[in-house]
């Protein structure tokens, strides 16, 4: 079965950075499509960045600059390095693989998501 486990949210103070983590089992990251994304309260759902099966990297207009996605295939694990975190970055990060689209999740398999908080 496909599982995908993310881990590394949580509180941190404006201009603070985490790292989130996605454990992927049940398939293999290499050459799949994963990418992050999130949802807040009230508002809609929002791409973060993306890996896609070429190894081309997306992200969204808002976190360019702060936020850097890599892979580490040997562990089967997706990362989101956060830098410079604002309010407006609160929400619930998911991962997604396997998915059609920029950010790997139409159609495709997700986390539980993981909470980041930022005040």
């Amino acid at each position: 079965d496909v599982q995908l486990v993310e881990s590394g949210g949580g509180s941190v103070q404006a201009g603070g950075s985490l790292r989130l983590s996605c454990t992927a089992s049940g398939f293999s990251s290499s050459g799949s499509c994963m990418g992050w994304f999130r949802q807040a309260p009230g508002k809609e759902r929002e791409g973060v960045a993306a890996i896609d099966t070429d190894g081309h990297i997306s992200y969204g207009d808002s976190v360019k600059g702060r936020f850097t996605i890599s892979q580490d295939n040997v562990e089967n694990t997706l990362y989101l390095q956060m830098n410079s975190l604002a309010p407006e970055d609160t929400a619930m990060y998911y991962c997604a693989a396997r998915g059609r689209g920029r950010w790997c999740f139409l159609g495709g398999y997700r986390g539980q998501g993981t909470q980041v908080t930022v005040s």
